[in-house]
């Protein structure tokens, strides 16, 4: 397939202002390119540059390899070394002075605000760099700027992830409850009303199906900690799941009220699905790894077959659901397939789209050489080229538009989303998944209309008119029959779920002794956590739940609370001027 040639390929060589063209001619290979923005001529280096990305949300380090690697060599004739956020790794830039070229922040918090206040982080008004290298960001993106302007003190050094285009909409459901629906079927699809319930059906999956797709044994779920932040992320985040309350500080908290419920709070959400995991391990069904293993490894875990349940669904079905484990089997019978199932009493959180942007923070660091080179790179990511680009791969080989500006994935893209091993082609070496966006970081939802669609497509290709067939295996038949849905988002929000409107809400800045406290409670719990799931019996685990509470107080708590619940105030008013809109 022929591949776009941009409008700075027939400039090269001259200084070409950066220049938004609307294509509408034909593209080889019968695809249309109905917008494009071009690279600045002026900014792409004569000879190959590596940019640092200092990433805190990175699960990857090194040189950003495979396909994406090629696109940028393409591209921007650059490198990127990615650094991630490992212990010290913070402490140590920040002393150094030099935080990167590309910085990219876990949170809009104390980190953030610190490397302003610091003076590390590049004005994006200086010089024009915003109006000259950044164009599509700034006319399509001002609400978010003017977030972060506002976050930081009237000067705008970045903007948050997945910004949306219409503050009306909602996000697809993250909490999706995957679980290995082949089984769940061969047991008669049993009532899951709770926690409880799923347990059950969780220890007679394993009698099912002992071993993986290697032999290897089975567990119900396999975890890991890399992404633990102030509290450990799968207990957290199954709070989330079932209650609809939202990961916030050391705690929960309730949308629907504003109240917040801490992590240590008697009987509370953190507490109770913390429990969950302990019984998990105590049944056997608990990768035994889990405290010590990586996010690869657990992913490997998934993609084999040896968990049968994820909250999650880029930790779930993305994982399982390959051609070769849906297809149907020679005898007849259902493929394997991870789909979504939530208890009845479960209020799945479900996310409002803003157009401020969220917490995750795309920046430039102030000591870079190549700022122009820096801004046109995260312009670009803000296209919609960019966008699909890294979520789907290179345009033309892994998705295209046709005449009428209806998305489509090629037969390579959509062999990567069903498996990320999935060799590349068309010149793109190694594996999908090798080349896979390392950055770790959106800049469009992924559920806001794609700006360049004349038909007003969104990014998920889950929504595309194209993907919308009917069911292609016996197993993904039997689970559209079950829940009456014929997608996973459609499916989660007839549940109870629980909204959360987007906002223009940022944590507030912790003094220096309350950052020093707070550091000492996070570790405390998190430790007493994994500790309290390992726990051989439920004495053993209210006893380690116990100890960890005491210390946790002891090391000031109580002034973690009593910030996070003048916090939850200041959210919920922001969430009640969202729902007016004002």
């Amino acid at each position: 397939m022929t591949k776009t040639i941009s409008r700075r390929e027939f400039l090269k060589g001259s200084a070409a202002g950066v220049v938004g063209v609307a294509l509408s001619s034909f593209i080889g290979g019968g695809v249309t390119a109905f917008a494009t923005e071009d690279i600045p001529a002026d900014v792409i280096p004569d000879s190959t540059v590596t940019l640092n990305v200092y990433d805190q949300l990175a699960n990857y380090s090194g040189e950003q390899i495979g396909w994406f690697g090629q696109i940028m060599l393409e591209k921007f004739n650059v490198k990127l070394n990615i650094i991630d956020d490992q212990d010290g790794v913070y402490e140590s830039r920040m002393e150094s002075g030099d935080l990167g070229d590309i910085v990219i922040w876990g949170s809009d918090g104390d980190e953030y605000i610190e490397a302003v206040n610091q003076g590390l982080l590049f004005d994006w008004e200086d010089e024009d760099l915003l109006s000259e290298y950044g164009p599509y960001i700034l006319e399509h993106m001002e609400p978010a700027l003017e977030k972060n302007r506002n976050l930081s003190g009237g000067t705008i050094y970045g903007y948050g992830f997945d910004v949306a285009v219409d503050a009306d909409d909602t996000q697809d459901a993250m909490y999706t409850w995957d679980l290995r629906w082949d089984l769940y079927a061969q047991l008669g699809y049993p009532d899951i009303n709770n926690l409880d319930d799923l347990l059950e059906v969780l220890i007679q999956m394993k009698e099912l199906c002992p071993t993986d797709d290697n032999g290897n044994a089975t567990y119900a779920m396999s975890i890991f900690p890399d992404w633990d932040g102030d509290m450990v992320m799968y207990v957290k985040s199954l709070a989330t799941a079932y209650y609809g309350y939202d990961e916030f500080g050391i705690g929960l908290y309730d949308p629907e009220n504003g109240v917040y419920h801490n992590a240590l709070e008697e009987d509370g959400p953190y507490l109770t699905t913390l429990r969950f995991y302990n019984k998990l391990y105590q049944n056997g069904l608990l990768n035994p790894d889990s405290m010590t293993q990586t996010y690869d490894n657990a992913c490997e875990d998934y993609q084999n077959g040896g968990a049968f349940f994820n909250i999650f669904n880029f930790l779930g079905e993305s994982m399982y659901n390959t051609d070769a484990h849906l297809a149907d089997k020679e005898d007849g019978s259902m493929g394997g397939a991870l789909y979504p199932r939530v208890p009845n009493e479960a209020r799945p959180i479900i996310y409002g789209q803003t157009i401020y942007g969220g917490n995750r923070i795309w920046s430039i660091g102030e000591n870079t050489e190549y700022p122009e080179l820096c801004m046109a790179i995260l312009n670009w990511l803000s296209t919609p080229e960019g966008r699909l680009t890294f979520e789907y791969g290179p345009q033309d080989v892994c998705w295209y538009y046709d005449e009428e500006g209806y998305l489509y994935l090629t037969e390579l893209g959509a062999s990567c989303k069903a498996d990320v091993n999935t060799e590349m082609s068309d010149g793109y070496s190694g594996t999908f998944d090798d080349g896979s966006f390392k950055m770790n970081n959106t800049t469009w939802a992924l559920d806001t209309i794609n700006l360049d669609s004349p038909v007003g497509e969104t990014y998920n290709y889950q929504k595309w008119a194209s993907q919308q067939t009917e069911a292609s295996t016996l197993v993904e038949a039997d689970w559209r029959e079950w829940s009456g849905c014929t997608t996973f988002d459609a499916y989660v929000k007839t549940s109870n779920y629980m909204l959360s409107p987007g906002t223009d809400y940022s944590t507030s800045t912790k003094s220096d002794e309350l950052q020093t406290t707070w550091s000492q409670v996070t570790n405390c719990i998190k430790n007493g956590s994994w500790n309290a799931i390992y726990a051989d019996s439920d004495e053993a685990f209210d006893e380690i739940v116990a100890q960890m509470t005491t210390d946790a107080y002891d090391y000031g708590f109580d002034d973690c609370i009593e910030f996070q619940e003048n916090e939850a105030t200041l959210r919920h008013e922001a969430e009640e001027r969202a729902l007016a809109g004002e």
